[in-house]
């Protein structure tokens, strides 16, 4: 996918989620009234933005990430700073989360500015140059506002969740005399198929948000395609092999949307590579595998790309 076809996708994917948002309102508040809708609208709208402000606090907290000291990881530092100085922004904290799966994330709010985080288990499986790839990667996320853009397309899809459940459990627990009471379980469960449409709608677009930061890394880091191709390969292998042997993933499931690349995936496409006998084999042996059927609609309901389908085009192989 050229970059051009890339934002051109990213834009459709916005403007399909904020008018179909707000047909969708439109309808509910003519079928249903304004009055409790409105009192809904405004909660879920201040509790996502109480919940970005605040979450690199309880990512730290519940993560066990620091920031990185300037003179153990020395070179991490300046790996960033270089990295920032390329794509004209200034330095973000620099911080170690003490997980042993491998990976990195970026994030951050006004209220503690940007951030960006390798885990301890990327640092100890991970080459110089494929670390500095990575971290192309997570300043990229950070240059395009990643995390403010997904941010507010995901209160579209939250915005439909609770009305669905208050019409739902309204129609439910109101009188059944009440002429009314069949329309609101009705109008809550369309409103709760809304939300799911909605939902596919965000992770499409999550996922294109990752082949674009892909591309800030190849445009920064030198050879930054095959760099990052290969770190991606040593991150799914390593991750898959650790769930494999009964690490639990799933204790990180609300940091995958910010991962380079989701854990909880990484067991069954490891097992696939396995099958296709190339594990451990090149990078390239990996991108020429054949995505199965499976794989393509499982990757609907991910908030990342395939990792086959993003190390062929970081290695530029089209098929």
């Amino acid at each position: 996918m050229s970059l051009w076809r890339l934002r051109f996708s990213m834009l459709a994917a916005v403007a399909l989620l904020i008018g179909l948002s707000t047909l969708f309102i439109t309808v509910v508040l003519t079928l249903i009234g304004i009055s409790n809708l409105y009192l809904i609208l405004g909660f879920v709208i201040i509790f996502n933005l109480l919940q970005w402000l605040i979450s690199p606090y309880i990512v730290d907290a519940l993560y066990r990430v620091k920031e990185a000291d300037p003179i153990r990881y020395r070179r991490l530092h300046e790996i960033v700073e270089n990295l920032s100085r390329k794509s004209r922004l200034k330095k973000p904290k620099v911080m170690i989360a003490d997980i042993p799966i491998p990976n990195a994330f970026a994030y951050g709010s006004p209220l503690t500015g940007n951030r960006v985080a390798v885990t301890q288990g990327l640092l100890n499986i991970l080459d110089e140059d494929e670390v500095e790839a990575v971290l192309g990667h997570e300043v990229g996320h950070l240059k395009h506002k990643d995390m403010h853009v997904m941010m507010f397309l995901s209160v579209l899809p939250a915005i439909f969740y609770y009305i669905g459940y208050s019409l739902y459990l309204s129609g439910i627990f109101s009188s059944s005399r009440e002429e009314n009471a069949g329309g609101l379980v009705i109008f809550g469960m369309l409103s709760l198929l809304i939300y799911y449409i909605l939902s596919l709608i965000v992770l499409w677009f999550s996922r294109l948000r990752e082949y674009y930061a892909d591309s800030h890394s190849m445009s920064i880091v030198e050879n930054g395609g095959y760099k990052l191709a290969n770190a991606l390969a040593k991150i799914v292998s390593y991750s898959g092999r650790l769930k494999a042997r009964g690490y639990d993933t799933s204790r990180f499931s609300g940091l995958k949307a910010l991962f380079i690349a989701d854990p909880d995936k990484a067991v069954d496409e490891l097992e696939e590579l396995r099958r296709n006998g190339i594990v451990g084999d090149t990078v390239y042996r990996i991108a020429r595998r054949k995505i199965t059927f499976g794989e393509k609609i499982l990757e609907l309901f991910s908030t990342h790309p395939n990792t086959v389908k993003r190390i062929r085009r970081l290695l530029g192989i089209e098929k």
